[in-house]
């Protein structure tokens, strides 16, 4: 009998992922804790992306950022109905997990490639996202106490104070060097894949102290507003707008 992954996923999903989702599902079913078996599910997962009902899933960007809570979103659907309701919606929609366990054990648990990988994305995706929200913020004292009392969209200042550009020639640059085509909206693993881009993008183009005094801005952003992609988590087919 073929399983549900058989079935509803790509070609690109290989037997030994199908075999980590038994175990996964197995695991959970004979007492371990699901949040556990989550994360050494992930440590051996290997496939980068893939299609799974109707959905494209990309786990890794550009073989060095890894995705984990878009892998747990997809692994937890696997086992639906074996999970405390409350803890998965946690977990995936506010990133709280279950149970309070070290950076280091989270590490061993993922495996320590897997753990450079998150720390990539972590880095380069979202406190990349946050740098721009921090920025923007700062765009939007600076014109209440110069008087202005009508907010205004400010996302091209905060992408010049950042990039020295604006979101839509970065974007179809980033279009251009990837070969993807130029549509007037975003996919959310698009909006992704150009966050870790113009991550790198920053690093060449900024000195170190530059980089480092906007990377502190970011995470102090993140200490006060939480995560900037909470309310993206447990999706895959959103659409941004975007200005041509």
């Amino acid at each position: 009998m073929n399983s549900p992954e058989s079935n509803n996923s790509s070609t690109q999903l290989t037997s030994g992922d199908i075999e980590v989702i038994r175990c996964f599902r197995e695991a959970i079913s004979t007492g371990k804790h699901w949040y556990i078996s989550l994360l050494e599910a992930i440590r051996l997962w290997s496939s980068g992306e893939e299609t799974y009902q109707g959905h494209r899933y990309r786990y890794l960007i550009d073989n060095e950022a890894f995705d984990w809570q878009l892998l747990a979103e997809r692994l937890c659907e696997t086992v639906d109905g074996l999970l405390p309701e409350e803890e998965k919606n946690a977990l995936l929609l506010h990133n709280q997990p279950p149970l309070d366990i070290t950076k280091e054990q989270f590490r061993d648990y993922i495996g320590h490639t897997r753990y450079r990988q998150y720390l990539n994305f972590y880095y380069g995706v979202t406190v990349e996202r946050a740098l721009v929200l921090a920025v923007k913020d700062e765009i939007r004292k600076e014109r209440h106490v110069a008087g202005y009392i009508k907010d205004k969209d400010n996302a091209d200042e905060a992408f010049h104070r950042v990039y020295g550009e604006s979101e839509s020639v970065l974007l179809e640059q980033f279009r251009k060097e990837r070969r993807y085509r130029r549509l007037k909206s975003i996919s959310l693993n698009e909006l992704k894949e150009f966050t870790y881009w113009l991550f790198k993008y920053r690093l060449k183009h900024n000195d170190k102290e530059r980089v480092a005094s906007d990377t502190r801005k970011a995470l102090e952003w993140v200490q006060r507003h939480g995560l900037p992609n909470r309310l993206l988590n447990g999706q895959t087919s959103v659409i941004i707008e975007q200005p041509f």
